[in-house]
């Protein structure tokens, strides 16, 4: 644990030199919210004062939305919680989780900057913490590697790899664990899955106007079968778009008002994404189990200490 505590260090020092090395605010957002961002079913439920439907955030996204209109380049590092009933290697019940939101930007643009992210961590944990990645036997090969450009495959794409290794997986299902697992084992460096379609994403995602069923958003998998580290996209701008979308979600749209104000009287563009800072060093570390990169994991069978 110490050396993974010393790479660990390194990794969120190297988030926070990257982003204000190119012009990006940070910022802190609340942790107690009112509403989903990333799925009802996933929301843990607080006690707050009597008051009903308040819940420990999923994201920060939805504030740093807000803060772009006056800073437009922001990122916040902090705590999420997601209420997953998962027992797989990489889901934790309270993660840290490194977000940012960037005006009169698009997909391209944004995955562009979690490229040079990624590069840039793990080019720093290469140069500080040789000495402790050797301790832990992780191969530095993989590592090396890491530099843009990352490849870029369709949902469709990877759908085709996911199915000819004996998966059945159905257009516009989501890929778990497994199926992410077998696809990064045939790439040997970050792989971009974009295009995925409206179902597998949360309603806040914009639908691509070349073609509709699909979201311009894109998940970005770390090599070497570890799978999902980033997960962004292109936000959805105009007011009335959004609308229409959380009701097909089957969502409260009064649950939304401040949320959809921010498109209301005026919006920009914008982008973002959110990296799992564990599952980061999980993969940059080569560890088995997401509990040993963070001292007191939360999982749904720990709580203590």
């Amino acid at each position: 644990m110490n050396a993974v505590l010393k790479i660990r260090h390194t990794v969120f020092g190297a988030i926070h030199e990257y982003f204000r090395s190119r012009g990006f605010y940070e910022v802190q957002c609340p942790s107690f919210i009112t509403a989903a961002c990333e799925g009802g079913a996933t929301l843990f439920t607080v006690d707050y004062f009597g008051k009903k439907n308040v819940y420990l955030t999923q994201s920060a996204q939805f504030y740093l939305e807000a803060l772009i209109f006056s800073l437009e380049k922001v990122y916040t590092i902090a705590p999420s919680f997601r209420a997953e009933k998962s027992r797989t290697r990489r889901h934790l019940t309270e993660f840290w989780h490194a977000e940012a939101e960037v005006a009169w930007c698009g997909l391209e643009e944004i995955m562009k900057i979690e490229e040079e992210l990624v590069t840039y961590i793990v080019r720093k944990v290469l140069d500080k913490r040789l000495e402790e990645l050797s301790f832990l036997k992780r191969d530095i090969k993989p590592l090396e590697n890491v530099k843009p450009p990352f490849y870029r495959i369709t949902y469709d794409e990877a759908l085709e790899i996911i199915n000819k290794k004996g998966f059945k997986i159905e257009w516009g299902e989501d890929f778990g664990a497994d199926e992410e697992r077998a696809l990064t084992r045939e790439f040997d460096k970050p792989v971009f899955v974009y295009g995925y379609p409206e179902q597998c994403k949360a309603f806040y995602h914009k639908n691509d106007p070349k073609r509709p069923e699909v979201t311009l958003s894109a998940d970005l998998l770390a090599p070497e079968g570890y799978g999902e580290i980033i997960g962004g996209g292109e936000r959805i701008a105009d007011e009335e778009e959004l609308i229409r979308k959380i009701k097909r979600f089957g969502l409260r749209v009064e649950d939304y008002e401040w949320y959809i104000d921010l498109r209301r009287y005026g919006s920009v563009p914008h982008a973002g994404f959110g990296l799992g800072v564990d599952r980061t060093v999980m993969w940059v570390a080569g560890l088995d189990h997401i509990v040993n990169a963070i001292p007191f994991p939360r999982t749904i069978r720990r709580v203590y200490p």
